[in-house]
């Protein structure tokens, strides 16, 4: 058992029974579409994990109450605009009661007065509203801008104390906090399925053994027409979401990890055009048919198929689908021991590869014989980091990510993708700074040791070839990124990842040409790419000099990241170069707005791998924007500015006592030896200084990625903070302060 302190919702459905004698199927396909559709998308977006659902609802845990609050209110938003246009008494609506506290965990299940106690409160809650217990006030105090409303003390059923139970208004405030519904990465198909009919038709394809169950389409010679892209010269295919049959939350990672592990496999040959995972989550539910999907992406050929598990055993059925007549190529029905899962995967990937003649090189029937692990326990892990890493929305699915990842290595230390899995994710939190997982300095180290055991244990992983080549890139081994990227490209041909960071490093590395071609191939692999990789797409369509094209994607991807600051800083910079000042100086507010310590000297410094010619160029453009010199536009009077012994003799053996610009009090020693001792509120860290040039050089192990940095110190003679004697100027802080003997 595991006992821990979590923010615990229930939910319920508003006159279940009443819904189910007049409508009963029609009941149950709402239930399954709100799971699909609102609960699970919304749960993955703030962070909660759906333990178990009834017939009529569904209890969440969530390590954050602020985030268990977003989550209804995005979900009864959410449930109001489905029931727009229904009669009242046909509307679908949930009570929700949320409650913090300590809980145990035990078979996949919860238990406890936490638990017990939410389920009241959902018992107290409106239609359509939402209660919390009064524990939870404290957590969200100040977090959040909503009207919380007393209902007073209750006695509710089987809890010995009385709870103080207050209601979330849906108001204003309420409609403010919402945002788009997140994309559920379901089955596409031709209409929207209940898990009776997807199980239904799950034993037909079997019993006819191969026909295509939706009936077959008469071969339409305008079809190719209709492509949005051209098709490519090898046989195309996309991977649609398998269906989970049954719903089970718990079994949802196994079916996304089925979709993925194919899509995978496929992408390896190099004979065949495969779309990218995130394009085919991203088509979400719809009630477009095969053609039309197959038309949006630009494929001649769709898989899809569904899975089922059932204690040891499980159940797949697959098909092809040639899209442009509505022929099957092939359909199979698998019922098999789970153990099995990888002959399944492998005996489909011979299947599609034979159905379309693709004739695979010695090289490619080596890697699609091989098996990521024997040990499917550590495999289950590893899907659900996988999951997590579909997202990747905040720190908290980082982590849950890198647990999940750690647990496979645990449980198979020669299991590669795993250890590439952890190398990914340390190189994001290096690039990003995320200091609440690691620092820089360990962040890096680890992506380097994870993504060299991966090539150790199999040399031709890709996704460990990509992180080798952005660490390379960054430490000015620019042969080295190139040769890694492109060994990466080689192992995984149709991998969008892969070419992307590809371009990426051409790109910095003074291949413009060969970026923008690269990063157009990418993207015809994935045609709805992720915020991420708009991202990476823009900035590298910057740096190749292509602003129309860059401004687009980071328009695209804007507000869709966890760290927006990055877009606000490139879309500024690429606007100016347009010419388009206004928009250019908004995105410079917005920069500022998300990152009020931003200035050109700190980009300066966090660019020097860049080569000059960038570098300078990309100083130009955020200078035409509007981003100063220095932080928050400090300019300091040549008069006032300490050199040589001025300055070394306020800074050996000295104490800084001041406070930050922002208002954060700080304590700065140093010792006559250029070491220091740097401590606020938030922060207490070590490093050492050097006096060069007029200037005085810090650097902190672990932190803005290792690099030193250097200001100047200025009296301070300007009239803020007047009661400190000095201004020290960095790029990465403007602090007053009074330099006292320890």
């Amino acid at each position: 058992m595991e006992r821990r302190l979590a923010a615990v919702l229930a939910l319920d459905m508003v006159g279940y029974s009443r819904l189910m004698g007049a409508d009963e199927e029609g009941t149950l396909a709402a239930f399954d579409r709100h799971h699909r559709t609102i609960f699970n998308p919304r749960a993955r977006q703030y962070g909660g994990h759906i333990v178990k659902t009834t017939g009529d609802g569904a209890l969440v845990e969530f390590p954050s109450v602020v985030d268990s609050i977003r989550f209804a209110v995005e979900v009864q938003a959410d449930l109001e605009r489905g029931n727009a246009g229904r009669e009242p008494d046909r509307q679908f609506q949930y009570r929700i009661g949320i409650n913090i506290g300590d809980i145990v965990f035990k078979d996949g299940d919860i238990y406890g007065d936490g638990v017990n106690i939410a389920s009241r409160l959902q018992e107290l809650a409106e239609p359509g509203g939402i209660c919390l217990a009064g524990s939870t006030l404290e957590h969200v105090r100040g977090k959040l801008d909503l009207s919380i409303q007393p209902l007073g003390t209750k006695q509710v059923k089987n809890i010995a104390e009385p709870v103080s139970v207050y209601k979330v208004a849906l108001d204003k405030k309420a409609r403010a906090l919402t945002t788009t519904p997140p994309v559920s990465p379901v089955r596409v198909g031709g209409g929207k399925l209940t898990t009776a009919v997807a199980m239904v038709m799950a034993l037909l394809i079997a019993a006819i053994a191969g026909a295509w169950f939706w009936g077959s389409w008469e071969a339409d010679p305008s079809a190719v027409e209709r492509l949005a892209y051209p098709l490519p010269d090898k046989p195309s295919i996309a991977v649609l979401p398998f269906i989970n049959v049954g719903g089970e939350e718990e079994q949802e990672h196994l079916s996304m990890g089925l979709t993925d592990d194919l899509i995978t496999e496929l992408s390896k040959v190099g004979g065949l055009f495969v779309i990218a995972r995130h394009s085919v989550f991203a088509l979400g539910d719809t009630t477009r048919n095969i053609r039309e999907v197959a038309s949006e992406l630009g494929v001649k050929f769709v898989l899809e198929g569904s899975l089922q598990r059932t204690d040891s055993r499980v159940r797949i059925n697959v098909s092809l689908i040639d899209a442009l007549t509505g022929s099957s190529m092939w359909a199979e029905h698998y019922d098999r021991q789970f153990a099995d899962i990888f002959a399944v995967r492998d005996d489909v990937v011979r299947h599609i590869i034979s159905a379309l003649a693709v004739k695979l090189s010695e090289g490619e029937s080596e890697l699609l014989a091989q098996l990521p692990t024997e040990n499917l326990e550590a495999y289950d892990y590893y899907l659900r980091a996988e999951k997590e890493g579909f997202l990747y929305s905040d720190v908290h699915t980082y982590r849950r990510s890198l647990s999940f990842y750690q647990r496979a290595i645990d449980l198979a230390p020669s299991f590669a993708a795993a250890h590439a899995g952890i190398a990914r994710v340390a190189v994001d939190v290096w690039r990003n700074d995320y200091n609440l997982i690691w620092s820089a300095a360990v962040a890096r180290k680890i992506a380097y040791d994870a993504a060299g055991q991966a090539l150790n244990l199999d040399s031709k992983n890709a996704r460990a070839h990509t992180v080798l080549a952005l660490i390379q890139l960054v430490d000015g081994r620019h042969a080295e990124a190139i040769d890694s990227a492109k060994r990466a490209v080689t192992a995984q041909p149709n991998d969008a990842e892969a070419i992307g960071n590809l371009a990426l490093v051409l790109a910095h590395t003074g291949d413009r040409e060969g970026a923008r071609r690269e990063i157009d191939k990418a993207m015809r692999f994935d045609p709805a790419p992720s915020a991420n990789f708009q991202l990476l797409a823009g900035v590298t369509l910057y740096t190749a000099r292509e602003n129309e094209r860059a401004i687009k994607l980071l328009e695209s991807a804007r507000g869709k990241l966890p760290d927006n600051e990055p877009i606000a800083e490139y879309r500024a910079a690429a606007y100016a170069h347009q010419a388009d000042l206004e928009k250019a100086s908004l995105s410079a507010a917005e920069l500022l707005a998300l990152f009020p310590d931003s200035n050109l000297t700190y980009y300066g410094y966090l660019y020097d791998y860049w080569r000059e010619e960038d570098r300078k160029y990309h100083l130009d453009g955020l200078r035409l924007a509007g981003v100063t010199e220095w932080p928050f536009g400090f300019e300091g009077r040549e008069a006032d500015l300490l050199k040589g012994e001025q300055l070394k003799e306020i800074v050996a053996n000295r104490s800084w006592v001041g406070k930050h610009k922002n208002g954060t009090e700080f304590f700065q020693y140093f010792d006559s030896a250029g070491n220091t001792a740097y401590r606020s509120e938030n922060t207490n860290i070590t490093g050492v200084v050097e006096v060069r040039d007029g200037q005085l050089c810090e650097n902190f192990p672990g932190y803005f990625m290792d690099r030193w940095t250097c200001g100047h110190v200025y009296r301070n003679r300007d009239g803020r903070e007047s009661n400190l004697a000095y201004v020290h100027v960095s790029p990465q802080a403007l602090k007053f302060f009074s330099p006292e003997k320890p």
